[in-house]
């Protein structure tokens, strides 16, 4: 087994190799790919199956984030695809300008270099994290959970054979088999190999890599995502909306945790919206003018409203308006993804202005904030801080730059 060490070094010592490829030898290697996913699809489900049995005693919402199909690995090629069509982000010019001397100055976009990722149980996101770094020409080092270690290098193993056997150098592409806690601190000291590293699973573990990181680190945060069915919101819309954003895959960070709707139709909307969740099996924890109105919920406390459940449980609380319901949602969201439901374009443009999240969202279900959705194609993760990046991780957030200057024999006086 080589070492954290060996294996970040050998990432370093080929991160020229992606960075100079061409636009077309890029896209190549990306249908390579897709095309070996698919076409490997026995190989990688019967290793995934190995790591479901494994962790059999895992939750829920982890065997969910573990499980792949040939419809989830079919996907995956998909979104790898869809990578080829975009522009290729490196070398692109994003500013140009001659300064008092006479000097050509550009800013040009580079390669970040050797990318780190530490997620959970998630094998799609080898296969999304390996693309959109050859379609940004750096290295990647992954390091997985032991959960879905056999999934990984099963994943690993067809990417780098199909790449090889096509004439290309995978070794840009390298994987940490150390599993173990003592490998993950390793990991996180590794800044003489590693330029950036990206944390992608739960609340703790980014706050782990946050904490203990001498790499520098891009933060994708813990979704607690909001719904605020404000007073002049379309039922309909809400009820679909919230559904959607609950149910349709409640294990992710861009499902929908908490409910805020506005008082002045609470006596209305709460018992048609919660009892469309309580029919789905959702448990919902609420105010007390929520539980008052639907004897069926829980009573809140404020651990409820600032947790990211991942599963058929919600929170729900009566706001007295718009300015309670921007507040609250300030206060005890993770900047992931808002929404409001309204037809009053006054509180929808208030709503869009004063949240402080990385996505919001107006009359539509937060479970869109994705890279594929988006049009980014694969997607790193959803970064929910500032600098350097926010929201979905594509082709261009995970690019540095640097300056071309050109002149004609100026020296400086």
């Amino acid at each position: 087994m080589k070492t954290v060490q060996e294996t970040c070094s050998l990432a370093k010592q080929n991160v020229a190799y992606p960075a100079l490829l061409s636009t077309q030898d890029k896209n190549d290697m990306l249908e390579i790919i897709a095309t070996a996913l698919v076409q490997k699809s026995a190989e990688i489900l019967s290793a995934n199956a190995k790591d479901i049995e494994n962790g059999h005693n895992l939750p829920a919402h982890l065997i969910d984030r573990l499980s792949l199909s040939a419809e989830r690995i079919a996907g995956i090629a998909d979104g790898i695809r869809q990578l080829i069509a975009l522009d290729d982000p490196i070398g692109k010019v994003s500013d140009s300008w001659v300064n008092h001397a006479g000097l050509q100055i550009m800013r040009v976009a580079v390669p970040l270099g050797v990318i780190g990722i530490i997620y959970e149980a998630r094998p799609n996101v080898t296969c999304d994290v390996v693309a959109l770094c050859i379609k940004t020409g750096n290295a990647v080092v992954l390091r997985g959970s032991k959960d879905a270690y056999v999934t990984n290098s099963e994943i690993v193993k067809v990417i780098k054979e199909a790449l090889a056997n096509t004439g290309y150098n995978p070794d840009f592409i390298q994987l940490i088999e150390d599993t173990t806690r003592t490998g993950a601190e390793e990991f996180m000291h590794m800044d003489e190999y590693v330029d950036v590293l990206i944390p992608r699973g739960s609340a703790s573990l980014i706050k782990t890599v946050k904490k203990n990181s001498s790499v520098p680190v891009i933060e994708t945060g813990a979704g607690n995502c909001h719904l605020y069915v404000e007073k002049t919101a379309d039922l309909t819309i809400a009820k679909d909306v919230l559904l959607n954003g609950k149910l349709q895959r409640p294990s992710v960070c861009n499902a929908l945790e908490s409910l805020l709707v506005d008082k002045e139709i609470a006596p209305t909307a709460l018992p048609e919206l919660l009892s469309a969740l309580n029919e789905k099996g959702v448990s919902i924890r609420g105010c007390a003018i929520t539980a008052s109105i639907c004897d069926y919920v829980i009573p809140a406390t404020e651990e409820d409203y600032a947790k990211e459940y991942l599963g058929y449980e919600i929170s729900c609380k009566v706001v007295e308006n718009i300015d309670e319901a921007i507040a609250h949602i300030n206060k005890y969201s993770t900047n992931h993804s808002e929404a409001i439901i309204t037809t009053d374009n006054s509180s929808a443009e208030k709503f869009l202005r004063e949240i402080d999240s990385s996505s919001v969202y107006v009359n539509a279900s937060t479970r869109f904030t994705d890279g594929f959705e988006f049009g980014f194609g694969a997607e790193m993760g959803i970064s929910t801080q500032k600098l350097h990046a926010r929201g979905p991780l594509g082709p261009e957030q995970l690019t540095s730059f640097k300056y071309q200057i050109i002149g004609r024999g100026q020296v400086r006086k």
